[in-house]
Parts: C-alpha cells; structure tokens; sequence
C-alpha cells in the first residue's frame, strides 16, 4: 500500500490541498430522499436560455465539474471573514494568515537526556571520574558549568553554559543520581560534543513560517502555536448550513411509517458528513414536494446564507421539486461522467450560489466526498482532505467505461481493498461497512482481482 496526497488519474477528484487565502461560507442545504424520478443515470433534455433552469445533456467530466465547483464559490472569499479565537476552539478550522515564529523552538539548548551535563575535554578517551556538581533546577537557568564536574541534568532543561554534551544516566557510574546535597563523583564514557543536546532553534527558528494560510489546524498544529506561545489565533468564520429534507415520501425517524413511505436517510447522512467537515449545521425537518413550498423555504433563509445546497429532484422523473423550483433561477442541471452521483446541478438562487445534488443515499454522499468537501478544503483550509492510498483488488469489478466510478470498499491490514455492496446508490448497509472510496477512472470497463486501485480513507 502505497500513499499519496493526491488522486494520480486525470478524471480523479483530487484530493484537496490547503492553500492561503480562504473565507467562511454560510449555507443553507436541502436534502431529499431518492424517488421514482430521483435516479443516478441518464440524460437532460439539451437546451440552455438566458433566464431558468438550464439543461445541458452533455456529460462533464468529474475534474470539470469540481472546479466549476471552484469556481461557483470562489467569490465568497473575503478577508475580513476571519474571527480570532483561543486556540481550542480553533480545532478543525482554516488558518486565516501566515505564522511566524515569534521565537525559536527549543528557546534554549536542553538535554534530550536524563544524565549528567559536561564538558567533552573533562573525559578522555578511556573515560573519567568527575566531581558531581549541584543539579539543574527545572525551568531555572543554571550557574556555568565548572572545570573536571559533571551536573545531573533532566529531559528538556537548559544546559549549563559550559556544558557541550550529556551522558546518559545508564552509561553512568554508578547508574543513579547521588541524593540531594551529597558529595559525590561519578565515572562517565568519553563522549563527543553535541552527543543528546538540543540546540536552540533546532525545531523552528525566530522568523521562519511556522504554518501557512489555508492549513487545516489539527491537534498538532494547534500544539505547535502554543508552543510558540501564542494563546489565540485569527481563522476562517465557520460554515453554517440549513438542511432541509423534502420529500412526500419520507417521514422523519421514529415516526410511523405509513404506506409507501421511507425514513429519511439523506438528513442524518449529510448533516454527519457536514458536521465531520467542521460545519455548523441546523435541521429544519422536512418539506413536502411543492416547487413553490420549497422556494418559499429558501427565500426565508437565503439571504443570511452564502450557499445552497440541496439532495435529490435532479434527474428528469416527474416530481423533480429542486428542478422545478429553479424555475426562473440560474441553474444548469447536468450529467456529470461519474457513478454513483451523475445527475448535479449547479448555479445560483436568488444570486446566492447553489449545488443540487442526487437524492440517493450513497448518491449524496459521493457528491459532497467528490465535489463540496475537497473544494471546501482547497478554498476555506478546512476540512483537511482526504488521505489517498493506494491498494490492490481483493476481487474483481465492472465499471461503465465511459465514467468515473467510485465504489465503496474497506481497506484491509494486507494492502487489499475489499468492495462493500454493489454499484447501487442506494445500498446505505453497504455504505455503513465501508472506510474507504475506490475509484475506478474513465476508460476502465473491468478490474481483475489484485490490480492497483486509488482509494480514498473516509
């Protein structure tokens, strides 16, 4: 298994990058779960006018697509949407500036060792007996080192000026420390100068960048600021989204389940993913298949938001609410060369920026794995992306050669990525027992068991 920070083929969604300079987006996002019409395949109806919802039949490809991704939300960049918080709640944010090193990382030279601190001259070659000298105080700056003494020394404290390197306490005799206020002497090795000393600025220097604009703060980057002694850091405003689920069909769970009805998947589904990604989500329950209900829900909320988001009722089935709603709007529905998740829409509502996306379960959530979440990352610094590895077949598969695939799988402690469930967007069992993404590009009708394949750890 061999790993790499980026999908290598060409159709691949790459995995995303941090880069500098990223703003929060507030979102709104409608789910709905998969009916008759909500397929994965298919073509639209070809055509485009200047003011509607536009259908294109062509079929884009996957790269193509998220980047006009990209480039849909790239405006909603702006520096002044940036708050400064303790660096705790900074976890899994974007970094709104540059760091530099306000001092060096160790500030001062310390023993890498529990030992005695010398001089290397003081032992020759056949080693030493030395006076042992007061020990060094923890978080105090020792008195220099005297000529023919060794100073018992902790992990991490200051070398005595003087001092060029440390023994360690094993290579010591005797192998322990004399108590406190005991006149003693001790036999050390010969032992080169720098042997288990720290230099001062070895980690990070005064003035170098410590972090970059756009990273992902993590545990250890936030570990790294405070090491620098910085209590606060400026990062990207919080991406907050509405989820609206719609849908005659689906009822929320826990409820009876009439006739014909479905729990709602796609809800909990998206609204975990966004969470996972570090959004700030709020649940609005479920709205009915009413193209004007819809829009009315929408224009309540769109003008506190940055984005728009919604699941199912892009295909071309006859109650295609999202499709319907758009009516008057400026958003194109397309095939997009991928499976599951081909049907996507794309544009703005009301002027605020909108993705549709496929209301089967494994449909939606290949759609924001593929398009929303990596672009987020390259864009705002967070969520941080996906690890790619790659791994070989435990079995061999099928794939339309005209698209890019992604299967679910669970990579195995070999090397081997075993396939959970078949093509079906709606196998959400089969999602459940899944940790990774198989991609299968374009161009590839069949893989034999044991070939290399890309995956992506979700």
């Amino acid at each position: 298994m061999h790993s790499h920070s980026q999908p290598h083929d060409d159709a691949a969604v790459r995995s995303a990058t941090p880069d500098a300079g990223a703003a929060a987006v507030a979102a709104v996002a409608v789910t709905r779960s998969a009916h008759a019409g909500a397929h994965d395949h298919g073509t639209h109806d070809h055509g485009t006018h200047d003011h509607g919802a536009h259908e294109h039949g062509a079929h884009r490809s996957v790269a193509d697509h998220r980047q006009a991704v990209r480039e849909l939300l790239e405006p909603l960049l702006s520096p002044e949407r940036t708050e400064r918080l303790p660096l705790v709640q900074a976890l899994g944010r974007g970094l709104a500036e540059d760091i530099t090193a306000p001092l060096s990382l160790p500030p001062f030279p310390n023993s890498q060792m529990d030992g005695f601190a010398i001089r290397s001259g003081d032992v020759p070659d056949g080693g030493a007996d030395l006076r042992v000298a007061a020990p060094v105080p923890a978080g105090a700056k020792p008195a220099p080192l005297q000529p023919g003494t060794a100073v018992p020394i902790m992990t991490g404290a200051m070398v005595p000026d003087g001092a060029d390197a440390v023994v360690p306490i094993e290579r010591a005799v005797p192998s322990t420390f004399p108590a406190a206020g005991e006149e003693a002497e001790v036999r050390l090795p010969a032992t080169a100068a720098g042997t288990f000393i720290r230099t001062a600025g070895s980690d990070i220097e005064a003035g170098q960048q410590a972090l970059a604009a756009g990273t992902c703060l993590g545990p250890a980057q936030l570990g790294l600021l405070a090491a620098l002694g910085l209590p606060e850091v400026l990062v990207r405003t919080q991406l907050s989204v509405l989820l609206v689920t719609t849908g005659d069909e689906v009822v929320e769970p826990g409820e009876p389940l009439g006739d014909g009805k479905i729990y709602d998947a796609n809800g909990t589904l998206l609204e975990a993913a966004l969470r996972q990604a570090g959004l700030d989500v709020t649940r609005a329950g479920i709205s009915a298949d009413s193209p004007d209900a819809l829009r009315t829900l929408l224009r309540s909320h769109a003008s506190a938001m940055d984005l728009i988001v919604t699941t199912g009722g892009v295909s071309k089935g006859a109650y295609e609410v999202v499709r319907q709603a758009m009516d008057g709007q400026d958003v194109a529905f397309q095939h997009v060369a991928m499976q599951p998740g081909g049907p996507q829409g794309l544009g703005t509502f009301d002027g605020v920026p909108l993705l549709a996306f496929p209301g089967n379960p494994v449909s939606c959530l290949v759609s924001f794995e593929m398009f929303l979440r990596p672009v987020l990352g390259e864009l705002f610094g967070a969520p941080a992306p996906r690890p790619a590895v790659r791994a070989r077949l435990a079995q061999s598969l099928s794939s339309p050669p005209g698209k890019h695939q992604i299967r679910r799988g669970s990579l195995q402690a070999d090397g081997t990525v075993r396939l959970q469930g078949g093509e079906s967007s709606h196998l959400v069992q089969a999602l459940a027992h899944s940790n990774a993404l198989v991609h299968v590009p374009v161009g590839t009708a069949a893989l034999d068991e044991g070939a290399e394949v890309e995956v992506w750890m979700l």
